[in-house]
């Protein structure tokens, strides 16, 4: 329907997540509209993001140098080290602005029906970190869905005698009501009460 290299350009926009034939059109179409220059300036920025872009060598974020932004930060707790999934979750953490801690990215969750288990993951790699030392509690920020919980578990069973082990609370939103709430979460929240 379309020329050629407008068609290939959708089909890879269509590839993103979220990102549907449609958006992908109305992408294409509105980088037709911009300059040469423009178009030129984003293919350089996901080529830069591709070449200059790394995992830290301590706790797996994304960064441009050897250690992250968190892990070079000499203000930052050592003794704590925050478990999550992926990069992303470290600006979740980040945006409450309580947490003064280490990262620690796993690079996903345990699946094994998706063929995701324990040595597809960076958990060798967190262990060695707490047995060099300095570290005193280990907080699992898994996603609280069943392959987040199934891999807090198993690195709670893995880490229990080695460090303190606690789970980010979970439960009702703050603002939420309670007749939305569904009863998995009200449960958590009763399960994960504290006094006032």
């Amino acid at each position: 329907m379309f020329p050629a290299p407008v068609e290939q350009l959708i089909s890879e926009f269509s590839k993103l997540p979220g990102i549907g034939r449609r958006s992908a059109q109305r992408i294409t179409f509105f980088l037709l509209r911009k300059t040469r220059d423009d178009a030129v300036a984003l293919a350089e920025a996901i080529i830069d993001l591709k070449d200059k872009i790394h995992f830290c060598a301590q706790c797996f974020n994304f960064t441009d140098e050897e250690l992250c932004v968190f892990c070079r930060d000499a203000r930052r707790d050592r003794s704590l080290i925050c478990v999550v999934e992926e990069p992303s979750d470290i600006i979740s953490i980040e945006k409450g602005g309580e947490y003064r801690g280490l990262y620690h990215v796993l690079g996903g969750a345990l699946s094994p029906l998706d063929g995701v288990d324990p040595e597809h993951l960076r958990i060798r790699e967190l262990i060695e970190r707490i047995e060099a030392g300095g570290v005193t509690e280990v907080i699992m920020a898994t996603n609280p869905n069943t392959t987040g919980e199934s891999t807090a578990i198993y690195l709670a069973d893995i880490l229990r005698g080695k460090v303190r082990v606690t789970r980010l609370a979970s439960g009702l939103p703050v603002g939420a009501d309670l007749e939305y709430a569904d009863e998995a979460t009200v449960s958590r929240a009763l399960l994960g009460r504290r006094e006032m």
